[in-house]
């Protein structure tokens, strides 16, 4: 029986990182426990992308210091020199860093950390600290959802450039930008953000809806897995994008299946990402994926993921306009009642 793992070249790269197959563990809580991160190097992800560190938790610290520094001020001018004891330790960016030194220690694939916030403030002074702890590379995960009706949608853009800029103005190693799909030119803001130097994109941001408790009249956190058919929404701006910009890109949400990865390559992605497939099927599940790729590609002859990439975007395709407005009217008109 031929071993196609030697026959069939899965590698591809991401990030200027050279990856053994598109496989990529994405930023989740998941991946906090060093054992899962080692599970997913051994089940054979390319790559693993840390749980974000928090703007929240930044500021949560800073204010904290601040309270006990002014806490100390007030009862003796010798007690500046040193802070009272806190009544919980904050200790949020030290964990995080040494969370990577551990990994980076325990793995020999690629460790993207991630940054989840919508200010350049001082957490930007961060970003240089998990470069030196040995990030290789990092992925800013933009979650801003913009709720002041006087807030213009060419300040929410710039917003994110500037983001962008002073990141890349503070390291040195590849940063990538997690983006949510609600912006009015999608296509205009994936330019914005290559011109600003991003090294690649990752789309989608799942921006996750409060709901309804009706008995207790609150409003609750609402989690829901993802599942194959939110892929379609990634699958569609990554075809349209591939060409466009300089960045790499990313796919992420709805990737559950070895079918799903490979759609995901033949629409311009150079990774995919997944989380929920993994939560729901098990870190193990990584391997399957692998070999469910393989065959696929043995079957339909592809020797390489690189010669599929991009072999289905809006630029390659017969139809181009199956991207565009003209699909609408056939979509809806091929549905049949039943």
């Amino acid at each position: 029986m031929i071993d196609l793992s030697k026959t069939i070249d899965l590698s591809t790269t991401y990030l200027g990182l050279k990856l053994k197959n598109p496989l990529v563990a994405s930023s989740s809580p998941m991946c906090q426990d060093l054992a899962n991160v080692c599970r997913i190097e051994e089940f054979g992800a390319a790559a693993v992308v840390l749980p974000s560190l928090f703007e929240e938790q930044i500021e949560m610290e800073s204010d904290e210091l601040d309270h006990f520094i002014t806490e100390g001020s007030e009862i003796s001018a010798e007690s500046i020199t040193h802070f009272p004891e806190l009544t919980r330790t904050v200790d949020a960016p030290a964990a995080y860093m040494k969370h990577i030194e551990a990994c980076k220690r325990a793995v020999k694939i690629p460790v993207i950390a991630s940054l989840n916030g919508v200010t350049k403030g001082a957490w930007i002074d961060y970003a240089k600290q998990m470069e030196q702890a040995g990030a290789d590379a990092m992925e800013l995960n933009i979650y801003y959802i913009p709720v002041d009706a006087a807030v213009s949608g060419d300040q929410v853009e710039q917003r994110y450039v500037d983001l962008v800029q002073a990141v890349k103005g503070t390291v040195h190693i590849p940063v990538a930008v997690k983006l949510g799909p609600h912006f009015s030119s999608i296509a205009n803001m994936a330019k914005k953000l290559d011109a600003a130097g991003a090294d690649a994109l990752v789309l989608f941001n799942r921006f996750y809806q409060p709901d309804y408790d009706l008995e207790s009249l609150e409003v609750v956190p609402n989690l829901i897995l993802s599942n194959s058919h939110d892929l379609l929404l990634r699958l569609h701006w990554i075809a349209v994008l591939y060409g466009q910009i300089h960045a790499d890109m990313a796919l992420t949400g709805g990737v559950h299946t070895a079918s799903d990865v490979i759609k995901s390559m033949m629409a311009g992605a150079k990774v995919a990402m997944m989380t929920s497939a993994l939560l729901k099927r098990g870190i193990s599940y990584l391997d399957t994926l692998t070999t469910e790729i393989l065959v696929w590609m043995g079957e339909h002859e592809y020797d390489s993921i690189k010669q599929m990439q991009g072999s289905m975007s809006r630029n390659a395709v017969p139809q181009p306009a199956a991207f565009e407005r003209a699909n609408y009217m056939k979509v809806l008109s091929s549905y049949a009642m039943r």
